[in-house]
């Protein structure tokens, strides 16, 4: 099937041009997205690599392609001599720059900041082989390829569930968000993937901007809170987490934001929920 799918894509470039073929393609490529770590888990048939906070970016053999289809208007350099294979992985320059890398990638007339970005490889959706095999055979395509603007995030594995947290706690003092952790012999699947595991210190979530509110005391003449709403409907405010040029400039309703939070509460209100950042259109997952 998979095999299919790509010859489709190539034939749709040739006779429909490349934006038919990357509508055809999307509406038909499986997109793998991971589902929440709750432990019970035999680490030693995991492999675990650091969860980037970049843009998350298909290579379709011939272009760059957002989660939901967008095409990514890469400079002809930064992809000269990928491989036809179809690529999973994350447009990142370093951490803590989700915006910036944002600002980047998802303009329609690349720059030269491109060259401080990096497609970080993380698995080859077009393979049916085992995801250990998968590392495998991505590590030859990064060598062969020899391009300085594609690589693999590292995998790794540990021998027992205190390692792989003390791990994560070098992670996140290195500016890092969490981890993901991959069954060995898990298959490339379309959704929510159970032996794809995120792990996080915290939850992340998305929501939708409703109303801006004033602020007080120190905040007075600027954004307070915002009023935002879930994709389930439920609505609540988020006051923390914005600088002072974020309150001054905040997200307008409509827009989407993700925020960090810590558990429900009895009511299922997101518990300290915290701004993070804007979500650009062309980035949010489709579920």
């Amino acid at each position: 099937m998979k095999t299919t799918m790509r010859i489709v894509f190539l034939c749709l470039i040739t006779l429909g041009g490349v934006n038919a073929a990357i509508a055809s393609y999307i509406d038909n490529a499986a997109v793998q997205l991971a589902s929440r770590y709750q432990g019970q888990v035999d680490i030693q048939q995991y492999l675990v690599s650091e969860k980037l906070d970049g843009i998350r970016a298909r290579w379709t053999g011939t272009h760059l392609i957002t989660r939901n289809g967008n095409i990514i208007h890469a400079p002809h350099w930064f992809t000269a001599n990928w491989p036809e294979q179809v690529l999973d992985g994350e447009l990142w320059t370093q951490h803590g720059e989700f915006e910036r890398i944002a600002s980047i990638v998802l303009r329609s007339q690349p720059d030269e900041r491109w060259r401080t970005v990096t497609m970080k490889l993380f698995d080859l959706p077009d393979d049916d082989l085992v995801f250990a095999d998968r590392v495998r055979k991505m590590s030859d395509v990064v060598r062969t390829t020899n391009s300085p603007y594609l690589s693999m995030i590292p995998q790794r594995s540990f021998a027992s569930v205190d390692a792989m947290e003390q791990h994560l706690d070098e992670v996140i003092a290195n500016g890092g968000e969490g981890l993901m952790l991959h069954h060995r012999q898990a298959i490339y699947q379309h959704g929510r993937n159970p032996h794809l595991l995120k792990l996080k210190r915290y939850d992340d979530a998305e929501a939708t901007v409703v109303a801006q509110l004033p602020g007080k005391g120190k905040f007075k003449g600027m954004m307070g809170s915002l009023l935002v709403k879930t994709s389930d409907g439920t609505q609540f405010k988020i006051g923390s987490g914005f600088s002072h040029n974020e309150r001054l400039n905040p997200p307008p309703p409509g827009s989407w934001i993700t925020f960090k939070y810590y558990g429900l509460t009895r009511n299922g209100i997101p518990r300290f929920a915290s701004f993070l950042h804007v979500r650009p259109e062309q980035d949010r997952p489709k579920e």
